[in-house]
Parts: structure tokens; sequence; C-alpha cells
């Protein structure tokens, strides 16, 4: 691969369309005429050339935005007819390098002493913009250094006259302005810290890596709190994210897609004034050969600085696995080559307007844990193939799960009340940890069921530890029938991380699944339930007939 300067009337009609990026957002929006759309009241013009009369760029020189990011900014700071913002929160999602530091930089700037809020009406319907008079800005992160990574940047935007006009008393991680009136500050990861304070805005800083474990669930929610008490907004910037590892990305991403979703079906209550901006390569976007270049050239959007050769290069290390080249230089949402299942296969099964009805038949799934992991009841409804999450119990994150343990008799309560609820045919539940209480159900419940288990413990035991052929037979239906489209389940997101999670584990006969690692905290739980739910169900259909005696194997590759 030579070709880094593409050739645009080299491409056929249908490798053109291979290499058009996935555009989100209303930076992307164009007139019937082709033009792009701007919004017809903004602060971003007035703040556009306040950053150039006193911000520095490259060079020295005055700051100006690239037309991409002047779009952002101008739809950032777009407002209606009451002078009200119309997005109160906001995503920047773009490939590694493409300088959402120093924008969100700049911007922490315009939030600290520029023209960021309403302060009436010029003549011609314009809004005119103004500082806040005791503006606290927040930058965010899980760590210190993801937070240095814009903190670092702001000395160098500002000039002399700005320092001097602004009083600015600047520091590593707080920054003061006309005699203390208005701060910048750096914060991390202890979310008691930062609650309750009177944040007028907050940067979210790299929320792929907010996760629950290092504590980034809990400071996105205390940021949400602190903007809402306030009237004030957020915004958060992100590489694109790791499916499965339920960031805050990850989280920020699904809830405005289903938000579009619903907001294209009519629903007045979907819109909470979401700004999700993201270029990211298209879903048939090849990492080798020679649209690669092309690809690169779009997805870096007005960045030119960046290199394509050097990113090619850096494609093309063999050092770096494929998955993550994709989500940093091609912006994608992509994951990692030991993934049974991605979004990509996982999500289009989704409809939540499906749920379980008292007496509906269903065949159940059950795989437990005393308090290492999870312990998860899953359900399949016969008639449709509508998989349920009916019982989860996980083990938390950090201090909390030190001596943590799953509260059995819950766990006990729930089965007999969906036995009470529903028409069970077939129950599946692994034995390990469980089997005093799975003697039990099978005792209870056993001599109902139109299919008992084959795993031979009672109608309802499971042994996947002394069972590896049988489970992975099991396995592998269950990964056809998701290919396939034959299953569907509701977006519960707990049952979506640990299908996410789940890793590809081959034996000697077949494809089977596994954690990261041993102890990994990314479970799998869940997934498993609906393994041994789906056998049920597969069992329950064939009741009757002649079992084929292959070894339904399919490999995917």
């Amino acid at each position: 691969m030579t070709a880094v300067y593409p050739d645009w009337d080299a491409l056929t009609d249908e490798e053109r369309e291979i290499v058009e990026p996935l555009k989100l957002g209303p930076t992307w929006m164009r007139t019937p005429l082709g033009q792009w759309a701007l919004p017809e009241r903004t602060l971003g013009w007035q703040i556009a050339g306040w950053a150039a009369e006193w911000l520095l760029g490259k060079e020295g020189k005055p700051w100006k935005f690239t037309p991409e990011q002047l779009r952002f900014v101008l739809w950032w700071y777009a407002m209606d007819e009451h002078g009200e913002f119309i997005y109160r929160t906001g995503v920047l999602q773009r490939m590694k390098g493409w300088g959402k530091d120093p924008l969100l930089a700049v911007l922490c700037l315009v939030e600290l002493v520029g023209p960021c809020r309403f302060g009436g009406w010029q003549a011609d319907g314009t809004p005119i913009g103004v500082p806040h008079p005791q503006a606290y800005i927040q930058i965010s992160a899980v760590n210190l250094s993801q937070t240095e990574n814009t903190m670092d940047l702001i000395p160098s935007l500002m000039s002399d006259a700005f320092i001097k006009h602004y009083r600015i008393k600047p520091g590593a991680e707080l920054i003061r302005a006309n005699g203390g009136k208005q701060k910048l500050q750096a914060v991390t990861s202890n979310y008691r810290a930062i609650e309750g304070k009177r944040t007028t805005f907050s940067l979210l800083n790299e929320t792929h890596h907010w996760v629950s474990g290092n504590g980034g669930h809990k400071m996105a929610e205390t940021i949400d709190g602190n903007a809402t008490k306030m009237n004030s907004r957020y915004l958060a910037i992100t590489n694109a994210y790791l499916p499965g590892e339920d960031s805050v990305a990850e989280r920020m991403r699904l809830d405005w897609e289903k938000r579009q979703e619903r907001i294209e079906a009519g629903d007045p209550d979907a819109d909470i004034g979401f700004l999700y901006d993201s270029l990211e390569a298209g879903p048939k976007a090849p990492l080798k050969g020679h649209l690669v270049p092309f690809i690169l050239d779009l997805v870096r959007g007005d960045a030119k600085w960046l290199v394509i050769k050097a990113m090619i290069q850096s494609i093309s290390n063999t050092q770096i696995a494929p998955s993550r080249s994709r989500r940093m230089y091609y912006n994608q949402v992509w994951a990692d080559e030991e993934a049974l299942h991605g979004p990509e296969t996982w999500d289009p099964l989704a409809d939540d307007t499906l749920t379980l009805h008292p007496g509906d038949e269903i065949v159940m799934g059950f795989d437990g844990s005393k308090s290492r992991d999870a312990t998860a009841l899953v359900a399949i409804r016969v008639s449709d193939g509508f998989a349920s999450l009916l019982g989860f119990w996980e083990r938390p994150d950090g201090p909390a799960g030190e001596d943590w343990q799953v509260n059995r008799t819950e766990v006990d309560s729930t089965v007999h009340e969906v036995f009470r609820t529903y028409g069970v045919k077939a129950f599946y539940a692994d034995v390990r940890e469980w089997e005093s209480y799975i003697a039990d159900w099978s005792e209870a419940y056993a001599g109902g069921l139109n299919v008992r288990s084959p795993g031979g413990r009672d109608g309802i035991g499971w042994d996947m530890r002394g069972q590896l052929k049988r489970s992975t037979m099991a396995h592998e239906r269950l990964m056809r029938s998701v290919f396939d489209s034959k299953l569907k389940h509701d977006g519960d997101r707990r049952l979506r991380r640990h299908v996410l999670n789940a890793k590809r584990r081959e034996n000697i006969f077949g494809v089977y699944f596994g954690k990261a690692s041993p102890d990994s905290p990314r479970r799998v739980d869940a997934y498993a339930a609906l393994m041994l739910a789906h056998e049920a169900l597969t069992d329950y259909r064939t009741s009757g007939k002649k079992q084929t005696t292959g070894t339904g194997r399919v490999w995917f590759m």
C-alpha cells in the first residue's frame, strides 16, 4: 500500500459507497441545496470572534476554528426563541489525534470568561452573548493524566492580553479569573468531592475509560445531578469505545440511539436536548487494501494535520490488534477479536416493545455464583424466541464487593414466583454452587415440565463443568440463532453487557465461550443462562421428534 494521497476520481461508485463515513449529529446536516445547515440562533459566531481576539492558535497566531469545529460550536451554542440552549448535554466522538482536547480547552476558557450565556437580542434577532458572572468550570476525568490532556493546553492558548484583561491567576489544577469570581478546575474520580458543586459547565474527558470499577459511572451521575441543580450543561469527549465494557461513553451512545428512534417515532418526551456528534468509518470499511487512504482522509475530517501515511503504518503494525486500530483511526465502535458477539449482531435483535405476560409459555436458563461473579435467570418465550432477563444479581465492583454474597433466598423466591406466573415448559440450570437449590426446584417442578434436562440431574440440573461436548454444541446452536436473527430481546443493558463480554474459546468439540480471563471483572453469567435457556427451547421445540446425531457445529471466523 503506497498511495497516501487519495485519487478520488479513480473510485468506482461501489467503492465510494464503501468509504463513505457514518455522520452523526447536526454538524453534518445539509440543506436541500447541499449547503451546510446552520442554526438560526446561536452564540457561536460571537464566540468565534471572541476566541480570535483573545486566544492563541498555532505559532502564536490568533485562534481560528476549522470549519468542522466551527459548525460544532455553532450547534452546541444554538438557542431557541426564548434564549434557552437547545442542547443540555453532548458528546463529541472523534478519531485519535483529531484535536478534541484543544477544542474543548478553548470552550472551557469561553465558559470561564467568554460570551457563553444569553444576554438579550440584537435588533436583527441575533442573541447576544455575555460571560457568566460566577463561572465554575470542571474538567473531569477518572485519573489525573486525563485532565492534564486538556489542562496542559490552556497556558499556550492564553495570550498576554487575555491574562491581563481577565486577571488570570494560572495553576496546574485550578485557574482563577477576575479576582477569583470565576474558576476552572481539574477534578478526578472521587465523585463525593464534586457532589453538590455549583458548576456552570463540565467537561467529561475520555469517557470511554469511565467504567464502574474506577468510579466513572458515579462521576457521570454526580455531574448530571450538579448540572440539573444549576441548570447548566456538560459535554463529553471520547474516542470510539469498546463494546460490552459498559463505559460511560457506551451508555451515552446507546441512550442517544434509543432516543433517536423514539424521536423518529414521534415520542415528544424523547428529546432531552442531547447533541451527539461523530464521524466514523462505515460498517463495510476494510482495514487493508487501496481504500484505506480514502477512508482515513474522510474520517479525519478537517484534521489535516493527521498524516495518512503514519496512520497506515500504525494500522499495519501487527502488534496492534485490528479492532484497536478501527477504534483509534476509524473511530468505529468495534468489538475485539476474541469477542463472540458485537453490537452489530446483538443490537439489531432488540425490540423494546416486547415483554413477557403472565401465562406465557416460556423456557428458562440459570447460571449462578455464590459471591465471585453474578447470578442470572433468563427466560425465552416459546412462541417467538423473545429472551428476557427475569433475575440478575451481580457482585459490585470495588470495595462494596469485598464481602458481597448473593441473596440466595431472593433468588429462590424469584424462581418460585416465575413458576407461579408463567407456563414453564423446560428449565436448565447449571449446578455449580447451587446443587441443593436445584434439587429442591427439581423436586417441586420437574414433574410438570415438558422437557427434562439431558444433563442427567433431576430434570433441571445441567453440569457445565462435566459436559463440555454437550455444552459446546448448545453454545454453537445459540450462536447460530443470534447470527441468523432468530432470537429477540428487549435491549436489557445488563444482558447486553454479559453477551458482549463473552470471549471465543475453541476446544476439540467446537466453539465455546468464556471470560477474558479467570479474574476478569467483565462477567458472562447472563450469557451462560441465555445459552441454557436457548438449549431448553431447542429441546422443547424438537421434543417428540427424532433428534439429529450430528455435531451441529458451526464455525465463525
